[in-house]
């Protein structure tokens, strides 16, 4: 009882302290003024002999991948940030999630990039794994399963760079990008030089029915995907919050040339137009993503949040 009130201690003192660091936002104001995509995604229409991505809003993507659902990095809530007290510190939205967590049908797989709070939202997870308590097959990158281990999950696995495995018929392969991995300054990451236990990062490639596809996670510009020597049919890629993150963070340019050096024939965004993360203007991306793709012999699959990239199995 004493160790658990001290680690209750502990924590409360380090979310406090990373409220104020993480948020120049900080505000109890809840409410929002996030515009609604023009788009819905209808997965209850979507057929299990196709591939069909939505674009639910920053790094989630719902993914039906001949039959399977996947579920990446869901942020779905009003906004990112520390949860203290029963309010959340940080950015809130500039466009709302396309689907909400009451709409989002059961994932066989959720599949997380890494523990920033924009990608591994505490809240969204808590809220998703409780909707399907132990039915969802949760997967993560080295070292960052700490942050939602006692949620209720089916299965909670991390998978670390270069390797594989298989989860309901997907093949997975994690893939390092240019990227770093602490969810609070202190902590210890890859990026720092702590190799062995310190938090990492990953892209995915997967596998089903002879089709690949990429899902980059968060990165900088990297020839590690080239270096990978694998190719994918369709790349889901970061091109936001650049200015001034270039060391951690791509360019659509950039997104579109690491997609290029997989062999990508589409191209789908993300990592944009959600939260005001850089000081580009937030239009700019997807603004430069659609003048700057057809000079990489690329198909642009999604141009808005709520849109769906469809393609049937052949």
């Amino acid at each position: 009882m004493i160790m658990k009130r001290r680690t209750f201690v502990k924590r409360t003192f380090k979310l406090s302290v990373g409220a104020f660091l993480f948020s120049p936002l900080m505000t109890k104001k809840y409410e929002t003024s996030a515009a609604k995509p023009l788009f819905k995604p209808q997965p209850d229409l979507w057929k299990q002999n196709e591939i069909n991505i939505a674009w639910l809003g920053h790094s989630t993507i719902l993914l039906n991948f001949y039959g399977k659902l996947i579920l990446t990095d869901p942020v779905l809530l009003e906004r990112i940030g520390v949860y203290f007290l029963g309010i959340t510190y940080g950015p809130s939205r500039f466009t709302a999630p396309a689907l909400t967590v009451d709409e989002i049908p059961k994932p066989d797989l959720l599949l997380l990039s890494h523990a920033h709070m924009d990608h591994m939202d505490y809240q969204t997870l808590k809220q998703i794994s409780e909707k399907f308590p132990k039915q969802i097959d949760c997967l993560t990158a080295y070292n960052t399963s700490d942050v939602i281990e006692d949620l209720e999950w089916k299965s909670l696995k991390e998978i670390d760079w270069t390797d594989s495995t298989e989860i309901n018929d997907i093949k997975i392969k994690a893939i390092e990008t240019k990227h770093f991995g602490w969810r609070f300054p202190w902590e210890r990451d890859r990026s720092k030089g702590f190799m062995q236990n310190g938090r990492s990062y990953n892209a995915y490639i997967l596998e089903r029915e002879g089709k690949k596809i990429l899902f980059g996670g968060d990165t900088a510009m990297t020839d590690k995907f080239k270096k990978s020597n694998e190719s994918v049919d369709i790349a889901i890629m970061p091109i936001g919050a650049y200015n001034p993150w270039r060391f951690n963070h791509c360019t659509p340019e950039e997104a579109l040339q690491m997609a290029k050096d997989i062999k990508a024939k589409v191209f789908i965004p993300i990592h944009t137009y959600t939260f005001k993360q850089g000081i580009e203007p937030i239009e700019e991306p997807l603004n430069r993503l659609t003048e700057a793709y057809k000079n990489y012999g690329i198909t642009l699959g999604i141009k808005q949040i709520g849109e769906t990239f469809s393609l049937p199995l052949t």
